[in-house]
C-alpha cells in the first residue's frame, strides 16, 4: 500500500508512515474503494451449498438421537427421571415396614420402598416415567391411606422400551 501511495505523490514529498494528512486522505480513500469492489464480488455468490455424504451418516445420525433420548431421561446410577408415590413419612421405623408389607400384599404390581433420612422413614412404591401413570395408582391408594398420599420426583428403575426411544421424524 505504502509503494502504491509513493508512486501517486510526486517523487521529492517523503511519506511519513505516521503523519500526513495526504496519506491519511488517499488511504481512506483506497480502502473504501477496495471494500465497495469486494462487496460487490461477494454478492454475486449464491447461498447454495450442495453437501455430498455417505448414507451411513444418516442411520449413525439416528442411533445418536437414541443415545442422546436415552440420556436425557437419565438421573444417575443406571435410574432414570420419574416418579413415585409416597405413602407416609414417620419416624417409627415399625410403622413404615407394616405398611410397606401392606403394599406389597395389596399392590403386588409395583415395587415398594422404605426410604431413611434422619429423622424419618418414608415408604415410597411405583415407577413411573409419565406423572398420568402415578396419578392412577395414587387415586387407588387414597381408598387404603385417605391422608398424606403424594407424588414425588424421584429417580427410579425402568428400562424403555424399543419404540418409546424410536424417533420417527
Amino acid at each position: 500500500m505504502l509503494l502504491l501511495l509513493q508512486e501517486l505523490l510526486p517523487h521529492h514529498q517523503h511519506i511519513n508512515h505516521f503523519g500526513g494528512m495526504k496519506y491519511l486522505i488517499i488511504n481512506s480513500f483506497l480502502v473504501g474503494l477496495v471494500s465497495c469492489f469486494s462487496q460487490e464480488a461477494f454478492a454475486t455468490v449464491p447461498d447454495t451449498i450442495i453437501v455430498g455424504q455417505d448414507p451411513r451418516l444418516e442411520v449413525l445420525s439416528q442411533k445418536q438421537k437414541i443415545v442422546n433420548k436415552k440420556q436425557s431421561m437419565m438421573a444417575g446410577n443406571g435410574l432414570y427421571r420419574g416418579f413415585r408415590i409416597q405413602v407416609i413419612s414417620t419416624n417409627q421405623r415399625d410403622q413404615a415396614f407394616r405398611i410397606k408389607a401392606e403394599l406389597l400384599t395389596n399392590f403386588p404390581d409395583h415395587k415398594s420402598y422404605i426410604i431413611y433420612q434422619s429423622p424419618n422413614f418414608k415408604v415410597r412404591i411405583g415407577n413411573f416415567i409419565k406423572k398420568e401413570d402415578a396419578e392412577m395408582l395414587k387415586s387407588q391408594l387414597n381408598k387404603f391411606y385417605p391422608r398424606g398420599v403424594y407424588i414425588v420426583d424421584d429417580a427410579v428403575e425402568y428400562n424403555p422400551r424399543e419404540d418409546e426411544l424410536n424417533l420417527q421424524p
